[in-house]
């Protein structure tokens, strides 16, 4: 068959975390112009036909799809493929036989690595890359990651509907900056209030996306396409803000956005202060309806310490948080519910 770059290569199914699946119409065009806008960001990182890749996320999601099948393949590297990451152990063990150069993944996996004895006694000396995406990297993480792997962890940020690269940090960044990086090579970013005016330097906006990455619209969901997609702008629904720099943070998800007493507050914000705490190994913040202050805000904990209590958590976000977005409700689970790719989710918490 005769191609061209306006035909359909892929329908990629989002991850249905605030709602139900919709498939992304990605086109050859769409595939091509991502990977050439990551080889402009990591042409000075990774070398051709030397580089081997972990690749512990499913090849069915974009994220593995794109950024270690399709880049990897691009640059003739391996893919050490890791079809069981929740057993840790096991996890390790794998890594201990390979010396690898780079790695990607979700937050939850870089941080139960670290949690998992014999990661810290491996060899990271060829590791060049670490990059994290599909859901924050939280900051305790990251730099417990560059202290422990000499590498640091560089966050990138994408969607499904992007195939998926929009931001990536600069390789040559010191060190994490709680950013999701700069715009990949030929994409726009705006960032809209909800009165359709533009987002000033510092104010939280919905992050838009314009550029060759962007999907043809949702497969038979023409009403799903419309609210989302205007004038090749793609409406991402996460909240964001970008500094002097030009450095765009992620702030939440809107559907997350929790309202307390007229106060917005950012589940993601409250999930770093908590992550903090030595005695956490995971956690989840979500709003639960309240009669006076139309929601309050309840946290989901795993513990690494079994003697930590409701009252540890709620003085340590005391501490370090505004009043009103300090936990009302602590929950303790054994652990949380994640997607297949790893990610949290809050949805099924909050159901």
């Amino acid at each position: 068959p005769e191609l061209n770059l306006s035909d359909l290569a892929f329908l990629q199914y989002t991850g249905g975390t605030t709602g139900v699946s919709k498939g992304a119409m990605l086109s050859h065009g769409n595939m091509v112009g991502n990977l050439e806008q990551v080889s402009g960001c990591l042409d000075k990182v990774l070398n051709r036909g030397t580089e081997v890749v972990v690749t512990a996320l499913p090849l069915y999601h974009i994220f593995a799809l794109t950024a270690n099948c399709l880049t990897f393949m691009k640059y003739g590297g391996l893919n050490l493929l890791i079809t069981n990451p929740r057993d840790m152990p096991g996890f390790v063990k794998e890594l201990s036989k390979t010396k690898f150069t780079a790695i990607t993944g979700v937050n939850t996996l870089f941080n139960g690595l670290l949690n998992t004895p014999g990661f810290d006694e491996l060899d990271f000396s060829h590791l060049k890359m670490s990059l994290g995406g599909g859901m924050a990297v939280q900051r305790p993480v990251a730099e417990k990651w560059q202290k422990v792997t000499g590498s640091k962890l560089m966050e990138g940020y994408g969607l499904t509907e992007c195939a998926p690269l929009v931001t990536i940090s600069p390789y040559d960044l010191e060190s994490y900056n709680g950013s999701i990086g700069l715009p990949a090579p030929n994409t726009d970013i705006k960032l809209m209030l909800e009165n359709g005016e533009e987002a000033a330097k510092g104010e939280p906006g919905e992050l838009c996306v314009k550029g060759p990455q962007v999907m043809l619209g949702y497969y038979k969901r023409p009403d799903a396409t419309a609210e989302c997609l205007q004038d090749g702008w793609f409406a991402t629904g996460d909240i964001a803000t970008y500094d002097d720099e030009g450095f765009f943070y992620v702030v939440d998800r809107k559907k997350d956005m929790i309202i307390v007493s007229g106060f917005n507050v950012f589940p993601n914000e409250i999930e770093e202060v908590v992550a903090m705490h030595d005695g956490v190994l995971e956690v989840a913040a979500v709003g639960i309806p309240h009669d006076v202050s139309g929601e309050q805000v309840k946290v989901f904990v795993v513990k690494k310490d079994p003697s930590l209590t409701e009252k540890d958590i709620i003085n340590h976000c005391r501490d370090n948080l505004t009043n009103y977005k300090v936990p009302k409700l602590v929950e303790f689970r054994d652990e949380l519910p994640k997607t297949n790719v790893g990610k949290i989710l809050r949805r099924a918490l909050k159901d």
